[in-house]
């Protein structure tokens, strides 16, 4: 074989090899776009089922179904507001995260930074066991046990003490009410907020920390300043992470929050019974007695959905705008 032969022959097997590349390299091009599109008719179809389901609702009430505070489901007298149950959703949500984020965010630290490999791996695991807890486990154990642990050691004396002064503490406590609901949705949602955040932290480079150590930083102050605000984008996004899994809650939040309805289910205290989005509609869903009722049940789906997608979507704004900082300060 002379050299020009050899030549056209390496050319050859070359051009072959680039194209399986490009034909490989478009596939998975169009599989990863056929997924995208997938996902987005998924939002799309089920927006278009929660819009079209509550129809009925928004032509009877307006605006008011968003601002009432009725709930009324006697065929003929029908009368629904969604206030109440935004408000019990928002509240609760909110006394969840207060709990969740620092303790879930002070567990990702203490395994990465303060303890030895082996014990870290075994505080790890355990952690993301809780993860594994069914919702309903976690609801049958605040229902028959945790909530008069929380009446007894927490709310009774925080009432008898700061009762006649301050209104969030003012209501006589029985355990079924938003506060305990918000600590036992911290609880679950500990471990997804702080396996996302070790991941981040364990993703800060060795040199932010070993600069921090040279300057003469604590421990402490290694944390403050090298850690955190490297991190800072990624520990966002754990947050929300939490916070959407918090406001979607059901069964939990069904069994240990109170079920007020009406007017009765915004919370005057920390220790009123209550009500969210999704705990009214697992209540009342297969029990809807007539078309405006369960037209109004798929409506509060539908404001669930959208706040849901519209704190998702704040949270991707603010990640952006945080990760966008943090590279302009590298640079």
């Amino acid at each position: 074989m002379n050299s020009k032969d050899h030549k056209a022959e390496v050319a050859h097997l070359i051009r072959s090899k680039s194209n399986k590349f490009i034909a490989g390299d478009k596939f998975f091009k169009a599989l990863v776009f056929g997924a995208s599109v997938y996902a987005l008719f998924m939002v799309v179809l089920v927006f278009y089922a929660l819009s079209e389901g509550s129809l009925p609702i928004f032509f009877k009430e307006g605006i008011n179904f968003i601002t009432g505070t009725e709930w009324n489901s006697i065929e003929g007298r029908e009368s629904f507001g969604a206030l109440p149950y935004i408000i019990g959703t928002l509240i609760s949500s909110s006394i969840a995260m207060a709990i969740a984020v620092p303790i879930s965010i002070g567990i990702a630290i203490f395994v990465n930074e303060m303890v030895p490999g082996k014990i870290g791996t075994v505080l790890s695991f355990i952690v993301e066991l809780l993860a594994a807890v069914p919702s309903i486990i976690y609801g049958l154990w605040a229902l028959f046990v945790f909530r008069f642990w929380i009446r007894d050691y927490v709310e009774l004396p925080l009432h008898s003490t700061f009762g006649d002064s301050l209104y969030i503490f003012a209501r006589t406590p029985f355990g079924l009410d938003v506060f305990t609901a918000g600590i036992v949705l911290a609880i679950m949602i500990i471990p997804i907020i702080s396996a996302v955040s070790r991941e981040v932290i364990k993703a800060v480079p060795h040199s932010q920390k070993e600069a921090a150590y040279a300057l003469g930083a604590t421990r402490w102050e290694m944390v403050k300043t090298a850690i955190l605000p490297y991190g800072k984008s990624g520990l966002l996004g754990a947050s929300f992470l939490g916070l959407g899994r918090a406001i979607g809650e059901t069964i939990l939040v069904t069994m240990i929050i109170g079920n007020a309805v009406g007017l009765s289910a915004i919370p005057t205290s920390l220790f009123s019974p209550s009500q969210t989005l999704s705990s009214i509609i697992a209540n009342e869903f297969n029990e809807a007695s007539g078309d405006f009722h369960l037209s109004a049940l798929i409506g509060l789906g539908l404001v669930l959905f959208i706040m849901t997608l519209f704190i998702n979507v704040i949270s991707i704004f603010i990640v952006s705008k945080v990760t966008k900082s943090n590279s302009n300060l590298r640079e």
